[in-house]
């Protein structure tokens, strides 16, 4: 006998395939693809055993490991239900849908605060200085903040130039920026360990793209060896840009 198949069931089974590719793609970039595969190997074999087998005591079995894994689950995999939720109240149309029933403006893109930055970071790579700067929006970073030392002080292009000065003591760190303030230095980013990422690229490109995995920043990276400047944001990265690309990235919607 046929079942009926409805809108409400394409919705459904949409929905659950969207969730699952994208419980893949944060695994496969936090590096925990293989649990993920076991995961939905054990859910397969607990549906085979308990549906269609109809086996009452390994399924009451697989039942009780089930209730329990996925408390399991939430422990062990807090900080990307964590990363999940931040990113999806950091969206831009989630983030779009609350200014709107909140009345809220979006604050616009300070150029002035924008070019410095740009400008340090042209000279840096012109004299291969490595830096890697993080511009903090809408996802806070204060767990970051508090990997480093706290300056506070205004954007200012020399500044920036002698935090990352081969002797400083706070050059091998990250730099946080927000609302116009140099808010820290010499930070620790979480690496990512997608496979993806060229070869080619260092710890400062990893770096980078882990912070932008995990919040809406900006992570620009001024490569030590080569001088080139790129940027991460949003898992993606951005390579060797120009002045006008990258004051241009930076000031582009969040």
């Amino acid at each position: 006998m046929f079942f009926e198949f409805g809108i409400k069931d394409f919705i459904d089974i949409f929905l659950v395939a969207f969730f699952l590719y994208y419980t893949y793609k944060v695994m496969k970039a936090s590096g925990s693809i293989h649990v993920f595969t076991g995961i939905l190997v054990f859910i397969v074999i607990w549906l085979v055993v308990s549906q269609v087998l109809e086996m009452r005591l390994l399924g009451s079995i697989f039942d009780k490991l089930v209730s329990v894994g996925v408390l399991a689950l939430i422990v062990l995999f807090q900080d990307e239900i964590r990363r999940f939720l931040l990113t999806l109240g950091s969206h831009q149309h989630a983030s779009a849908l609350v200014r709107f029933l909140t009345g809220n403006k979006k604050d616009a893109v300070n150029h002035e605060e924008i070019m410095p930055v740009v400008m340090a970071c042209i000279s840096m790579g012109k004299q291969r200085v490595g830096a890697l700067i993080v511009m903090e929006h809408n996802v806070p970073l204060d767990d970051v903040v508090h990997t480093g030392e706290i300056i506070n002080a205004d954007i200012n292009q020399r500044l920036i130039e002698n935090i990352f000065f081969k002797n400083s003591p706070l050059h091998d760190g990250a730099v946080i920026l927000s609302k116009g303030r140099i808010k820290a230095a010499g930070c620790i980013l979480p690496v990512s360990h997608n496979l993806d990422i060229p070869k080619e690229l260092g710890l400062r490109h990893r770096a980078a793209m882990g912070i932008s995995q995990i919040s809406d920043a900006h992570a620009i990276i001024v490569s030590e060896e080569t001088g080139t400047i790129s940027v991460a944001y949003r898992g993606q990265f951005y390579l060797r840009l120009n002045a006008e690309e990258l004051e241009s990235l930076l000031t582009q919607e969040t």
